[in-house]
């Protein structure tokens, strides 16, 4: 794979030899976000389980405290007294037969977060093959099925992400832009990987954070230590 000149000099900046304590290594991410548009920091987090094993998924949501800095356009399945609700905590789209019509027979998805009422969830269901794929089932444990709407749209708003294991055992979050600093991205980095070390299955042995790496859309990961946050 060929990179360009601003990542390859980015590279020359890091010492793969060495784990960065956290504040350094978002330092160094947000200094290496060279391309002409705000980047998003990520994070991402082996961890020692199988997710194979449905004992050893690790799955949640956490807010975090200092948002993403995308703005979310939020699409809830509910009605009466909860669409009204959904509405004034700020949702662009609510609604239930319809949203599912414009989504099946239009291809819709001009939305990023999804949520729905336990009500609502068999006619939510027939999405299925549309919205999992790209993530956006909603799903009681990332607290997208839920009796309040209302508090999830706020939640969703103020910067609400999801995590969980793809297949090969590592977690991808977004923690902010590179125009935040380190310091608001390191209080999200914190709150992030504290939800993750409380999620550890029960079932999980040996070593739980393998490694974990921090990087902007376009720059090269910086190695980060973990031990704060357990083994």
């Amino acid at each position: 794979m060929k990179h360009g000149k601003k990542y390859i000099e980015s590279v020359k900046t890091i010492d793969k030899s060495k784990l960065y304590d956290v504040a350094e290594a978002l330092d160094l991410a947000c200094k290496n976000a060279k391309a002409k548009f705000d980047e998003t920091i990520e994070v991402h987090v082996r961890l020692g389980v199988d997710s194979r094993h449905a004992d050893q998924q690790v799955r949640g949501a956490v807010v975090l405290p200092n948002g993403t800095g995308k703005k979310v356009r939020v699409c809830v399945f509910c009605k009466d007294d909860k669409a009204q609700a959904a509405k004034d905590a700020g949702a662009e789209y609510v609604g239930a037969e319809d949203l599912v019509d414009k989504i099946m027979k239009e291809n819709w998805m001009d939305f990023d977060v999804v949520i729905a009422s336990p009500d609502m969830m068999g006619l939510v269901g027939r999405l299925g093959k549309v919205l999992g794929p790209r993530g956006l089932m909603p799903n009681p444990k990332a607290g997208t099925v839920t009796p309040d709407v209302a508090r999830a749209v706020t939640e969703a708003k103020a910067g609400k992400i999801e995590y969980r294991l793809d297949k090969t055992n590592i977690i991808h979050c977004p923690i902010g832009k590179a125009s935040f600093g380190a310091e608001k991205l390191e209080k999200n980095f914190d709150t992030l990987l504290e939800a993750i070390a409380k999620a550890k299955p029960a079932a999980q042995k040996g070593t739980y954070f393998k490694s974990v790496v921090v990087s902007s859309t376009m720059g090269p990961g910086i190695p980060v230590i973990t031990t704060k946050y357990g083994n």
